[in-house]
């Protein structure tokens, strides 16, 4: 059965996998979306109609535009992570970070600390004594 305060470490895989994916996402989709544009932008200044140069300007543009928003999906995703984050005890706290570490920075050092510690021989903060969770 699983410990609610230890889901995160017991995950942390897949957390990290959907944050490996993620990463790439957001390098190559916006890359891709932009390279596209400029093909289109590019066809229509050779078409030389000025109806198809504005349409591909406009086309350019929005793709510009979801580029950018779908690379700081992650960033916005990390704040809202944050946000959720900021109502946590200390107990969930160790746990909650391997999630949100492993999902916005899945090479970070954290992250890959997660997978080396064992959640029961934990130790949390509480009024200043140190517990052990069992």
């Amino acid at each position: 059965m699983m410990n609610v305060l230890n889901f995160c470490y017991e995950s942390k895989d897949v957390w990290q996998l959907v944050g490996k994916i993620l990463l790439v996402f957001k390098i190559v989709i916006p890359l891709l979306l932009i390279i596209f544009g400029m093909i289109d932008l590019g066809q229509a200044v050779i078409g030389s109609k000025e109806d198809d140069i504005k349409k591909a300007t406009n086309k350019l543009l929005r793709r510009a535009i979801a580029a950018v928003v779908i690379f700081f999906i992650p960033t916005i995703v990390g704040a809202l992570m944050g946000l959720v984050g900021s109502f946590k005890d200390d107990k969930t706290a160790s746990g909650y970070d391997i999630c949100k570490d492993c999902l916005t920075k899945p090479y970070s050092k954290k992250c890959k600390d997660a997978k080396d510690t064992d959640p029961d021989k934990q130790t949390y903060s509480d009024d200043d004594t140190t517990t052990k969770t069992n």
